[in-house]
């Protein structure tokens, strides 16, 4: 009975935290496709490049997410890694669209900005 209650108490942590890791790859993996289906709205985009976009938004996800993990206590640090990291991003994107799309893209990018500053006013 003692080895089955130590078993349990073990075994049912590690269980947890593979939920909690499958629901926070879930809730990722459902971000980069509203991501990807909200730009392939403004840029749009053949299956291989949604692919590719999906693949590349869930790496930034995912990325951003353990970058503010890792930076927690040092806010400065975390700016600049992701600062580095949009970077990145930027570049990866203009090797998947062509070069219209690329401009569709940075313009709708700013299009976004501006709405965001001009709500952030008020």
């Amino acid at each position: 009975m003692k080895k089955l209650f130590y078993l349990l108490a073990f075994a049912l942590p590690l269980c947890f935290a593979q939920v909690a890791t499958a629901a926070d790859d879930a809730s990722l993996n459902g971000r980069a496709t509203k991501l990807t289906r909200q730009l392939a709205e403004k840029v749009p985009l053949n299956e291989a490049q949604f692919v590719k976009v999906r693949r590349l938004n869930l790496d930034m996800l995912s990325a951003t997410q353990s970058l503010k993990e890792k930076f927690a206590a040092d806010p400065a640090q975390l700016d600049i890694a992701l600062a580095e990291l949009q970077d990145r991003y930027e570049w990866d994107m203009a090797s998947i669209l062509w070069p219209r799309q690329m401009v569709a893209y940075r313009q709708s990018k700013a299009n976004m900005t501006a709405m965001d500053n001009s709500s952030s006013s008020r």
